[in-house]
């Protein structure tokens, strides 16, 4: 299967709370084209030992407005609030490489975007670089 990366989604995590080399706790999402947080995002690890994330805080635009709803995401998503939404889901650890992660779903909430996603988590655990495809 053929995949196409979308540069747009190529996000860049920082962390907020974590000294520990996990993926679990508060990350800071950042807009790769502009370097503005956009939203805070915790991840938890599930019962079924795959990594969730979800909104806990939405940062204003550059007018001070701030996105409220997912307004353009497909079901169940739609018209949902964007705070508390599950925008992360079934990441797991890549069993062939150290803090790296795999297998994942991302929701662009902003643009109702899903895409195949993948983590991996920098040696000094600050950073969590994501990466989003979508296939065609």
């Amino acid at each position: 299967m053929l995949l196409k990366c979308s540069i747009a989604l190529i996000a860049c995590f920082t962390s907020i709370l974590s000294e520990v080399s996990t993926i679990e706790g508060y990350w800071r999402s950042i807009d790769d084209r502009t370097g503005e947080q956009l939203t805070i995002i915790e991840i938890k690890k599930a019962a079924d030992n795959t990594y969730r994330g979800k909104i806990v805080y939405i940062n204003p635009n550059a007018q001070g407005a701030i996105v409220t709803h997912c307004v353009n995401c497909p079901p169940p998503y739609t018209g949902k609030p964007r705070l508390g939404l599950e925008v992360l889901t079934g990441l797991v650890e890549d069993p062939n490489k150290a803090n790296s992660f795999i297998n994942g779903r991302i929701l662009e909430s902003k643009t109702g975007k899903v895409y195949k996603g993948k983590a991996e988590l920098s040696a000094d655990g600050k950073h969590l670089n994501m990466r989003g495809c979508v296939g065609i």
